[in-house]
């Protein structure tokens, strides 16, 4: 396995630095042969850019990609799928609310499994995980149970940037959103490949809240839900 990990980077330079630390210190399952680290960042207006520019200089594994006008999370992961050359991809958000150490556990799934896509599920029971916001918990169980009644397939979170996945899969559909709705149509449009091409595994999650710099808004949920209608119900094209 050669494993591209992406990370949409928009005004994270307190804890990009951490992540890109565990992330090159992570110890894989040995059928990764090969692996790189993609950073893109979405036009911060903090120091970000050139934190990640500092940290990856003479560093061969690590790559960063820079746009000129803030796209999306969804557009700097098209980004770094542009120039990847794993043939598995993984997304790992830039503010350590998910923990790199989960990413061998979801590709052991994915190589037991012989499946496509792996989600990441902050919901499934297995791990403690500390309290948080229930409005924005209630939200995701509101968006995954609407998924799941779309396509007929039980999921327990949509929501959730831990997202591995095939270029194999990548062949078979075709990826539109830019901003956050971006995590539910790769999720429905790789179950409506082939139901049993998708598992999840639960996460570990560790919650911020606006003050400690949580970006995602009352109209991000909007958006998602928006999508989930749009490919969900009405379009059945990948």
């Amino acid at each position: 396995m050669n494993l591209s990990i992406i990370i949409p980077l928009f005004n994270e330079e307190v804890t990009i630095t951490k992540v890109l630390d565990e992330l090159g210190n992570l110890t894989l399952p040995e059928i990764v042969s090969q692996k790189e680290i993609i950073v893109v960042d979405d036009c911060s207006s903090d120091n970000s850019f050139q934190v990640v520019k500092d940290y990856i200089e003479g560093k061969q594994e690590y790559f960063l990609l820079h746009h000129e006008h803030n796209k999306g999370k969804g557009a700097a992961i098209h980004t770094a799928l542009e120039i990847a050359s794993g043939d598995t991809f993984v997304i790992q958000d830039a503010d350590l609310e998910l923990d790199p150490h989960d990413i061998p556990s979801l590709i052991n799934a994915m190589t037991k499994l012989g499946v496509e896509f792996v989600n990441g599920s902050r919901f499934m029971p297995g791990l403690n995980r500390p309290l948080h916001a229930y409005r924005r918990y209630f939200g995701n169980k509101m968006f995954s149970a609407l998924v799941s009644l779309l396509i007929n397939v039980r999921v327990t979170d949509v929501a959730c940037c831990y997202k591995l996945f095939k270029r194999s899969l990548l062949e078979k559909i075709t990826l539109k959103e830019q901003r956050f709705g971006f995590e539910a149509e790769i999720m429905i449009k790789a179950i409506r490949v082939k139901r049993n091409n998708v598992t999840e595994v639960p996460v570990n999650y560790f919650p911020r809240n606006a003050a400690e710099g949580k970006k995602i808004r009352l109209s991000d949920g909007f958006r998602v839900l928006f999508t989930i209608l749009k490919y969900g119900f009405f379009s059945r094209k990948g």
